[in-house]
């Protein structure tokens, strides 16, 4: 197995990296971390200041085969590498559970199904590329699933979802619509319609209904983005990165190569500005406001039967208001 592992530099991987560790980003279907874990059987990892590596692994990981994240663009160019890699280290020795009669297949040989997912009348096709379901996840009726695709543990794909790979969809989250080339990383939400392509959505998100991203140019060219405080060529098909608890309003209308920070409240009239910054209250300048926005984080974690806790609360504030750097 190749897995991944990501260099820290700062600005490369705006907005994740403001709320974790490199090694908690989710690509495939596992986090950087849980693959170390998985391929080691230990939670070695060694940090430096220039990269996360993996403890000596002789016999185990070939150096020259391991893919390297550079910046955030790199979840989604990955992820179809990713999300094959996982499948083959996931299933290894397991057996899927069977496939209900109600729902067409396509190479079902190439379809895991953990023990507790519910999937009935739906369309699954692992023709181009493997698809894996973890447990008590729910596919509801008429969803239409192509490969390379993971749906999460505790997630639910809403009637009638249209998912194209290469696509994770994260543990407790809610997707509907059409989705395409996504990384959703956990906790998030696009649960009606609307399209979402070639974007990463970090924790904690919120899509409100008919929100959808573009994800290339009237022009067909180029895209640049904006991370925080570096500019990069994200190719000629690049959507949308959405910070840790941020949310867009209904109706919501992304711009080519859009880079949402960390805890915004996305709405707008018309097309987004391509860079909306950390702790946003719309997208004309104003500040959300740190209390109301810890007290709307928690309103929103009580929906999946959880509470905001003191170590994220304090992410937060020195997000919000950064500590004062004291010159020597």
């Amino acid at each position: 197995m190749n897995p991944t592992f990501s260099k820290i530099q700062g600005d490369h991987f705006y907005p994740f990296i403001q709320t974790r560790l490199p090694e908690d980003l989710r690509i495939g279907i596992l986090t950087i971390r849980e693959k170390w874990k998985l391929l080691s059987q230990s939670d070695a990892l060694l940090l430096t200041e220039k990269e996360i590596t993996p403890l000596q692994l002789p016999g185990i990981i070939n150096p020259d085969e391991i893919k390297i994240i550079e910046n955030s663009t790199d979840i989604i160019r990955l992820n179809d590498w990713a999300l094959r890699q996982d499948y083959s280290l996931l299933t290894k020795g397991r057996t899927s559970v069977s496939i209900s009669s109600t729902n067409r297949v396509i190479n079902s040989s190439n379809i895991f199904i953990e023990a507790g997912a519910t999937i009935e009348h739906c369309f699954l096709n692992a023709g181009d590329g493997p698809i894996y379901i973890a447990k008590n996840a729910v596919i509801m009726e008429g969803s239409m699933l192509r490969g390379p695709l993971s749906i999460g543990e505790n997630a639910v794909v809403k009637m009638g979802a249209k998912i194209y790979g290469a696509t994770t969809i994260g543990p407790h989250c809610t997707v509907g619509g059409e989705i395409k080339n996504s990384v959703m990383m956990g906790y998030s939400n696009k649960a009606h319609d609307g399209y979402l392509g070639d974007s990463v959505l970090g924790y904690w998100c919120n899509l409100g209904a008919g929100t959808s991203n573009s994800n290339i140019k009237n022009t067909a060219g180029n895209i640049k983005i904006r991370l925080d405080k570096i500019e990069i060529n994200a190719g000629t098909k690049f959507g949308l990165l959405m910070g840790d608890y941020s949310r867009a309003a209904i109706n919501t209308s992304f711009n080519t190569g859009t880079v949402v920070g960390v805890c915004c409240n996305v709405f707008n009239n018309g097309l987004t500005p391509k860079f909306i910054p950390d702790f946003s209250w719309g997208c004309n300048g104003e500040k959300y406001l740190l209390e109301k926005a810890l007290t709307d984080i928690n309103n929103w974690k009580k929906f999946k039967g959880q509470a905001i806790t003191e170590a994220e609360k304090q992410i937060l504030t020195d997000i919000c208001n950064p500590p004062a750097i004291i010159k020597p």
